[in-house]
């Protein structure tokens, strides 16, 4: 979709000066993104913008998909700090005001690395398997606290619908804050605010929690 993969045999340690130069490309790449979407960016509009040449450019990646990539896994380097947050408790105030932190922080990874998990998930949603690979890789710690969270209050409630499924419900959660952090900048065209949507998916997430142990 993106370009040929990078050839092998290039895994050597890099240098300060390599480094500051693949950091340019990277960013170069996520600006590029963000400016034109999954079809609009090519090697040499990087490389042009990162101030340096598309043959540079070939040393650390074997086109824009590999680069692409390489942002969607620096996204999902913080993810294990807010499959933590799951971990805090949902019951009470304190719990709403745990939830409220969760979706914060997952809207802050979003307004941090838009380009690149749009561009992933996208990539994803039309069939490119390396995308949806790396879509799953990232998701799946979330999902498996999410459904762990809600799997011990299903086990401690005494009345609850055997329709309840913890996987599906957490499967449902995730949808909510990946759906809130793709798009509530688009949602404040419609009056509903960060704050508010932060409370509202918050409340969700408690009241889903509430749920698995009734």
């Amino acid at each position: 979709m993106f370009g040929a993969k990078r050839s092998q045999g290039k895994e050597r340690p890099l240098g300060p000066r390599a480094l500051r130069t693949r950091r340019r490309l990277l960013d170069a790449t996520a600006e590029l993104l963000r400016e034109r979407g999954l079809r609009g960016v090519s090697v040499v509009e990087i490389a042009r913008r990162a101030r340096t040449s598309p043959a540079s450019f070939y040393q650390y990646f074997g086109g824009v998909e590999e680069a692409t990539l390489e942002l969607a896994e620096e996204a999902a380097a913080e993810m294990p700090e807010i499959v933590r947050l799951v971990a805090r408790p949902w019951e009470g105030r304190a719990g709403l005001a745990n939830a409220r932190v969760l979706v914060a922080r997952f809207l802050d990874l979003w307004d941090a690395h838009h380009a690149a998990l749009r561009t992933r998930n996208h990539a994803a949603e039309e069939g490119d398997q390396a995308f949806r690979r790396k879509t799953r890789q990232a998701l799946r710690p979330l999902l498996e606290a999410l459904a762990a969270k809600l799997g011990a209050g299903a086990a401690a409630g005494s009345a609850r619908e055997a329709a309840f499924h913890p996987y599906a419900a957490a499967a449902a959660l995730a949808t909510v804050l990946e759906s809130a952090g793709a798009h509530h900048r688009e949602l404040e065209y419609f009056g509903i605010d960060r704050d508010a949507l932060i409370e509202t998916s918050a409340r969700l997430l408690v009241d889903t929690a509430e749920l698995s142990r009734r």
